[in-house]
């Protein structure tokens, strides 16, 4: 138990390490590391790593480089721009130290050669992709995500093309992630899925050396025929939810006309008044219309005969 647990430590001890650099490790903790599981061969050389034969070839290329002075001093004087590092191999082997610059440094021409890692973000854009969604609808999803190299030496060591595993890993975790989501999670969560994204890609390119800063969903196309099913239902659901409204106006018109019968019934003279009221209205609104209201009760005399 206890050398599980030790064995967990230093797995912990070495993922720490891997994150802030080699440049970093504290010579306490190199031996251990350099045991682990996890370890990363590259990193693990040193100069004295390189055999007799190594240091025989590298005497060579000093003397060599001391004698053709000052001619071979420009090819020995290399400069890295301030967004970018420079990892230096040495007859095959990373040197002490890790990444250089950025600024000057020195190189022998016939032993060592280096790698330059653009430390800057990238950005770049996820190829839509064809999802069939937990609720079997086929959706079109594209994005971009925003990464950068935050250990040059894991990126050049680790990987072979550490942005061409990113933009492939983006794409696979891109349909992973929308599987597992319904079409209105798609249409309503968008930050969850980008979130979500960004953290399954920074776990997994951790061990790359990369960042990944954030990741946004940019688009998601429907087809056509889901497109008007789509509108056919909000539209039907708007002509429902007018009707309703219409139907709860007359009500409360019918309510508010029986009141004012109920009114008018109590009190006579109310409608001689309700028809002097209608009076001014329409002499306000159509002058060229005249009204004679006609009491009923003068019509009854008639009707009788």
């Amino acid at each position: 138990m206890e050398d599980g647990r030790e064995t967990a430590a230093m797995r912990e001890q070495a993922r720490k390490d891997r994150q802030i650099g080699p440049e970093f490790i504290s010579q306490n903790n190199k031996d251990r590391w350099c045991h682990t599981i996890d370890e990363t061969p590259a990193l693990e050389n040193t100069d004295s790593d390189i055999g007799l034969c190594g240091w025989i070839l590298v005497l060579f290329s000093i003397l060599l480089t001391l004698l053709t002075l000052p001619l071979s001093i420009w090819m020995c004087i290399k400069i890295v721009k301030e967004y970018e590092r420079a990892i230096i191999f040495r007859l095959g082997r990373i040197l002490r130290g890790g990444a250089k610059g950025p600024g000057l440094f020195f190189i022998l021409p016939c032993t060592d050669s280096f790698i330059n890692v653009d430390m800057r973000t990238i950005t770049f854009d996820i190829p839509p992709q064809e999802v069939l969604t937990k609720d079997s609808v086929t959706v079109s999803v594209d994005g971009v995500v925003y990464y950068r190299v935050q250990n040059a030496t894991l990126a050049v060591a680790n990987i072979t093309n550490a942005d061409a595993a990113t933009r492939l890993l983006a794409q696979t975790t891109l349909r992973n992630v929308l599987g597992t989501k319904n079409l209105s999670e798609i249409l309503s969560d968008r930050e969850e899925i980008a979130h979500s994204m960004q953290s399954s890609l920074d776990d997994a390119t951790d061990d790359w050396g990369i960042k990944v800063e954030r990741v946004e969903i940019k688009d998601v196309k429907l087809p056509l025929q889901l497109q008007r099913a789509m509108a056919a239902e909000a539209e039907a659901s708007r002509e429902a939810r007018a009707k309703v409204i219409a139907a709860e106006g007359e009500m409360n018109a019918s309510r508010a006309l029986k009141e004012a019968s109920l009114v008018i019934a109590e009190s006579p003279s109310a409608l001689q008044l309700r028809y002097l009221q209608t009076l001014n209205t329409i002499a306000a609104e159509k002058n060229s219309t005249i009204i004679f209201p006609l009491p009923i009760d003068m019509m009854q005399s008639f009707l009788k005969r």
